[in-house]
């Protein structure tokens, strides 16, 4: 039985893979960063940071280290290990089993895949930096299964009503369109904000969707939370600045 403080993705995953999302109670951090923050760069003590990954490892009883990353925004995906290092990218896959994928998030979208016969996996970080650079479509483009074979899910982020933006992220977003059709889906994705001009709410679970869809992947799971107003299940960057970081994890026995 899976502790309380992890999401366990509602998807119809083959039944050996395995996927998490941590949230942020029952850890040994303190302060900004309470209590289950796995994030070793976010200015937390070392040593609470040690103790909530091993406790992340006891607890999903994790075949490998997970791959963890350097995250810098960027459309870097990585083909992931079990050695140990840590790897700059904003993106890993596999088709090994029993090497643990992994992203830290605070707002921006983590996106855990799988293919249909559970030979293969990946997980994204995607703020909008990386989605608009085009993150997810380098990971979709480097693993072996065809998109229409992909499912993916699609774990806690900045909600539609709480992320406000300015024009770059508009404009970055269209430069980043694909096709006429993807970039009529990117344009619903942005609300002009009410009280402030050239401001605008975004939908960043759209715009991920958005991608997929143009990429082929019809299997789209999750996408319903708000880590900025559920601030006693998410930690949030956008809210709080000084604060950890949840996990989202996949891999296959």
């Amino acid at each position: 039985m899976v502790a309380d403080h992890y999401l366990v993705p509602d998807w119809p995953a083959p039944g050996n893979v395995r996927a998490f999302f941590t949230l942020r109670q029952d850890g040994h951090s303190e302060g900004g960063y309470a209590a289950f923050n796995l994030a070793d760069h976010v200015g937390d003590s070392p040593d609470a940071v040690a103790a909530n990954r091993a406790q992340l490892q006891a607890e999903l009883q994790l075949p490998s280290e997970p791959q963890w990353l350097e995250q810098i925004h960027s459309d870097r995906a990585v083909e992931a290990q079990s050695d140990g290092m840590v790897r700059t990218a904003d993106a890993s896959y596999t088709a090994e089993s029993k090497v643990v994928c992994t992203v830290l998030t605070a707002d921006c979208l983590p996106l855990l895949v799988c293919n249909r016969d559970g030979s293969e996996v990946a997980a994204i970080h995607a703020g909008w930096r990386g989605l608009t650079g085009g993150v997810i479509r380098e990971t979709i483009n480097a693993m072996t299964s065809k998109p229409q074979d992909l499912m993916v899910w699609l774990g806690p982020a900045i909600g539609p009503e709480a992320f406000e933006c300015g024009v770059d992220v508009l404009e970055a977003a269209f430069e980043s369109s694909l096709s006429e059709a993807h970039a009529e889906a990117i344009a619903k994705c942005f609300v002009p904000h009410d009280k402030k001009p050239l401001h605008f709410l975004a939908d960043i679970y759209g715009l991920g969707c958005a991608e997929l869809a143009e990429l082929g992947v019809t299997e789209i799971f999750g996408g319903d939370r708000c880590t900025v107003t559920e601030d006693s299940e998410f930690f949030s960057y956008r809210r709080d600045r000084d604060t950890g970081r949840m996990a989202s994890l996949i891999w296959f026995e």
